[in-house]
């Protein structure tokens, strides 16, 4: 997994609320997990960081990860 001083902290507050979706980020590739993390560096408040969470692994995205 990807080290915590690399997480963006809105992600890592949201991954901690969702144990399911931090279980489905866990056992993503590396490759996989940076591109997750890239999108969440491009939000900007912590609405949308928690749909970001949300629909990228609930399948809300058209580039969610299952």
């Amino acid at each position: 997994m990807i080290d915590n001083h690399e997480l963006p902290i809105g992600f890592t507050m949201e991954l901690a609320q969702h144990s399911d979706i931090l279980n489905r980020f866990s056992g993503l590739s590396k490759e996989e997990q940076e591109s997750v993390i890239d999108g969440a560096r491009q939000v900007n408040s912590r609405e949308e960081m928690r749909n970001y969470v949300e629909n990228i692994f609930r399948g809300k995205n058209e580039n969610h990860f299952l």
